[in-house]
């Protein structure tokens, strides 16, 4: 049993609220399916750009954040199929890498925001900055590839690494 989700009850709670009967309707899943990497283009798009902007590639590109969506999709999958996502060691990659790209934008804002912002549109970014740029593109682009690793993997539950 592991110690820290419980699948069925995650399953029954999807269940009682309707995203479990919703997201395995004949459309609900190629739906949000459809929707979630819709959202992981426009993310790319956007996240990669303030990235190649910060590796000094794109001057003069701005970022606008577009997370909502893919959270939302994201749960969705997570929420109707918790057994399938929780032990996938492709999804607890993700998970990591999404992790360490937040880590990495909060260093990105700690230390290298203000040099950024200092610079003009058609500058080299900072040093510091293009190496995160280059960190975070990197998880990202692999955050996709393991996404997609996914639905490769059905794991039993014994392949849940904290649960020994």
């Amino acid at each position: 049993m592991d110690p820290i989700f419980d699948p069925a009850a995650i399953e029954q709670w999807a269940t009682d609220v309707g995203i479990f009967g919703m997201m395995n309707t004949k459309w609900g899943w190629p739906i949000a399916e459809i929707i979630h990497f819709y959202g992981l283009c426009l993310l790319i798009g956007t996240v990669g750009m303030f990235d190649l902007r910060m590796m000094g590639v794109a001057r003069g590109v701005t970022m606008k954040e577009l997370h909502l969506m893919c959270v939302t999709t994201g749960f969705l999958f997570v929420v109707s199929a918790p057994a399938q996502y929780i032990y996938n060691p492709a999804m607890q990659m993700k998970i990591m890498l999404m992790a360490i790209a937040g880590a990495n934008m909060a260093m990105f804002y700690a230390t290298a925001s203000a040099g950024v912002n200092a610079s003009g549109a058609d500058d080299l970014p900072p040093v510091r900055a293009r190496v995160i740029g280059a960190v975070s593109l990197s998880c990202w682009l692999l955050v996709i590839v393991f996404g997609r690793l996914v639905t490769f993997f059905r794991p039993p539950e014994h392949w849940c690494l904290w649960c020994q």
